[in-house]
């Protein structure tokens, strides 16, 4: 949007998603360290996997907390406490004495993550006007794909100036370490922001605060429609105290209808196994016969098409929809998978090193791009813009906490189990991410409706109808 008034939304769903960058750094800093942490501390695969994966845990328990305390706190507030566990993980984690005070670091990191993984969509959703509301929810995902371009950069520096990820770097302090440091710096800047911002104006509203909620709106929406725009809310936000005391208990299993929506969509999203490309890969590609540098090399190219697809997501959410993009990305999923599958079992084993023999090697390594491709540029922004705009606002904090919830356990589920599952069979591993992504191709045709273009409020309609109703325009 070029106006003014879209400049400053923009403005704000950047600053918002600096919690992104931090989630996608958090996340995948530990790539370049796994090895180096793996033999310092004596671990096996097992225990390696559980460090890697804690986080995740963290992650989960810090999205229902986010959730939580967003509804009675605020966006900002919470951003903060964020940030400051970011910033606490990263010195201790670099610091770290032992595998156990290590495993505490991060999850405490992962806590921070699952807090960006809540708030950052949240007010993106509650400040985007709604033309282009697809594509400021899809700057969430584009920051995170920066965090992990970004960690696994400074990965590669680091172990490229040591001359390996165990070697001593500044101070007596391994390269690994530093890898682990650095996320201090984002920490602090994305602090820094979190105190210039201005609370979600429906947030203020909701807590009784109509003039500074108006003094908001003013800067982001035109003049001629801020009354409206303020009338429209503040009757929304009156017929959800109607309901005050609505919990998210439903007649399925539990929950409500849309509360799985969002469940279903965040597991799909994390049971492809693409975190186990940004968080295995210089490990996998080492493996299959790359040096050290050259996979740390790999990974960063790969962190660049993730960016680049993201970009690509951006532009197309709001003119393309929602269905038809993540639809044609379950597809390329699994067709690289399916390819990685079949390539891994060719794998040869000499001398007890593992290698693709003749254009194996190439082929995997071009399929797991692709399906860096095909989720870039689908699943990962998508499933972040429908988290934010398919819940009802009254709930809308609680039920995202749930959803990022649930994607954190998926995780951690497909992180913890990697280095045993990859141990004993690469070509299953790769082979049931196929099936999760063929799965999910089934879902969003048969039960996700279009939202392109609809106001915030009105997308709850169409998750209690067929989706052959959606209202797509």
């Amino acid at each position: 949007m070029k106006s003014p008034l879209g400049r400053r939304a923009v403005a704000l769903s950047i600053s918002a998603a600096v919690g992104g960058f931090l989630f996608g750094f958090d996340s995948s800093v530990i790539n370049g360290a796994v090895d180096s942490i793996e033999n310092q501390f004596g671990l096996n695969d097992v225990v390696t996997g559980f460090v890697v994966a804690v986080a995740l845990l963290g992650c989960a328990l810090g999205a229902v907390l986010a959730g939580v305390l967003s509804d009675r706190w605020g966006r900002l507030r919470v951003m903060m406490i964020g940030a400051a566990l970011f910033f606490v993980s990263a010195i201790g984690s670099g610091l770290a004495f032992s595998a156990a005070d290590l495993t505490v670091w991060r999850f405490i990191g992962g806590l921070g993550i699952g807090i960006a993984s809540v708030v950052a969509p949240a007010y993106i959703a509650e400040i985007a006007p709604r033309q282009i509301r697809g594509t400021l929810g899809s700057l969430q995902q584009l920051a995170i794909t920066l965090g992990i371009f970004g960690a696994l950069l400074s990965n590669a520096l680091l172990a490229g100036i040591a001359g390996g990820s165990s070697s001593q770097l500044w101070l007596g302090l391994e390269a690994w370490r530093w890898m682990l440091l650095v996320e201090a710096v984002p920490a602090v800047v994305y602090g820094v922001l979190a105190f210039t911002m201005p609370e979600s104006p429906r947030f203020l509203i909701a807590k009784g605060r109509y003039d500074e909620a108006r003094e908001i709106f003013a800067r982001l929406v035109p003049k001629a429609d801020l009354d409206q725009t303020m009338r429209e809310l503040e009757q929304r936000i009156a017929e959800d105290r109607k309901s005050k005391g609505v919990s998210l208990r439903g007649p399925r299993f539990g929950l409500q209808p849309i509360v799985w929506v969002g469940i279903i969509l965040s597991v799909f999203q994390q049971f492809v196994g693409i975190n186990v490309i940004f968080y295995y890969s210089t490990t996998l590609w080492r493996a299959v016969g790359f040096t050290e540098s050259n996979s740390l090399l790999i990974s960063v190219i790969t962190s660049v098409t993730n960016v680049l697809v993201t970009i690509v997501a951006i532009a197309l959410v709001d003119r393309v929809g929602r269905k038809p993009i993540l639809l044609t990305g379950s597809v390329m999923m699994t067709a690289s998978l399916g390819t990685m599958a079949l390539a891994f079992a060719f794998a040869e084993t000499v001398d007890g090193e593992v290698s693709l023999p003749g254009a194996w090697g190439p082929i995997a390594l071009v399929a797991a791009n692709i399906f860096v491709i095909g989720f870039g540029a689908s699943w990962g922004p998508l499933v972040w813009v429908l988290l934010g705009e398919i819940f009802p606002s009254r709930i809308r904090g609680k039920a995202l906490g749930v959803a990022a919830g649930a994607q954190w356990i998926a995780n951690f589920l497909i992180t913890v189990s990697f280095p045993a599952m990859s141990g004993w069979s690469l070509p299953v591993t790769y082979a049931m991410y196929a099936v999760f992504a063929a799965l999910s191709f089934v879902y969003v045709l048969t039960k996700i409706p279009e939202t392109k273009g609809m106001e915030l409020e009105q997308t709850e309609t169409l998750f209690t109808t067929k989706p052959k109703a959606s209202a797509a325009r």
